[in-house]
């Protein structure tokens, strides 16, 4: 693994080995136990869209591996305006150590991999947030134990979310349902891929993808850099929502997954957030631990640590 570009460049095999580590490092940062593997390591965060969690998680987690994290703002750089991608990204591969993007355009992420010679990380596009997903299957595995069988329903706008939990739970062996407005669908690429690789069905019907769901997920009606788009998207989307009803058809067991920021009462009743809230905070948690993972993997890759000395020993499942 030489970067995480998007979720759909992973196997299950790769994934699940991302996991792993993520366990066991939850597991030692839990006890106390140190894992330095990125002693001496700079991590250059680009933001050009904030973000709450993906700053804090990226930063802490860059500390506890031993490392340190530089935040860069759109204002501390002139990628796209007065310097191009490719000369960003070589003169920033001179300095750091790894490169952690959040920004609108995947194809941003994907020339800063191209020109640069370190490992890049898309902390989320307008395409695609694989972060995100990786702590979600982390923590759907923590309360399911296991992904076998599982039906996996998301309801709202088929946005970067949406595509990366396609992929997500196709590539694990989920059935995936995606209840959404016919004109708001995800990526038709994903898609057809998810069609042709798994159990897929993406309906405007919210009830009959909710049937019998194992795992229930939501996100906001208007994403970052939507706000012009808020009023009507309030309306289109009035009926996509996580509540009684919906609960109601899913298994009696169900767990309900958010990426965070909540809007209750729009995508999701105060009522319902609150029943899953441990579920829900468990989730935001885990993007530390997961990403922790997903760094020392690319430590691996690049920069010459030795396998055996931090490869995942806790999980045994």
């Amino acid at each position: 693994m030489k970067h995480l570009l998007k979720l759909k460049d992973l196997d299950q095999h790769e994934i699940l080995d991302i996991l792993n580590l993520a366990d066991q490092l939850k597991y030692e940062t839990k006890h106390g136990i140190e894992h330095h593997h990125l002693k001496g390591k700079t991590l250059g965060m680009i933001f050009q869209k904030s973000s709450t969690r993906t700053r804090v998680s990226f930063e802490t987690g860059m500390y506890q591996l031993g490392g340190q994290a530089l935040f860069l703002s759109n204002r501390d750089l002139q990628i796209g305006r007065g310097e191009p991608v490719e000369d960003t990204a070589r003169v920033l591969s001179r300095y750091l150590d790894g490169i952690m993007i959040r920004t609108f355009e995947q194809k941003e992420v994907e020339d800063l991999a191209k020109y640069g010679s370190i490992p890049i990380i898309n902390g989320l596009t307008d395409y695609c947030h694989p972060c995100q997903v990786l702590a979600d299957l982390m923590t759907i595995r923590e309360y399911k134990k296991s992904f076998d069988g599982l039906k996996f329903c998301f309801i709202g706008d088929g946005n970067n979310m949406a595509n990366s939990l396609i992929v997500g739970a196709i590539t694990m062996g989920m059935s995936c349902a995606i209840a959404c407005p016919d004109e708001y669908k995800p990526d038709a690429e994903i898609m057809k891929w998810a069609e042709e690789n798994g159990n897929f069905m993406c309906s405007s019907n919210i009830l009959e993808c909710a049937k019998d769901a194992d795992i229930l997920y939501t996100d906001v009606w208007a994403s970052m850099g939507q706000e012009e788009e808020k009023a009507e998207r309030e309306k289109v989307f009035k009926d996509y929502q996580i509540n009684d009803e919906v609960m109601e058809v899913a298994k009696d067991d169900a767990m309900v997954l958010h990426c965070l920021p909540a809007h209750r009462e729009e995508e999701i009743t105060a009522k319902v957030f609150e029943e899953h809230a441990n579920e829900i905070f468990d989730e935001a948690e885990n993007r530390l631990h997961a990403q922790k993972a997903v760094l020392v993997k690319l430590c691996i890759f690049l920069w010459g640590r030795e396998e055996r000395n931090i490869e995942s020993k806790f999980y045994q499942g």
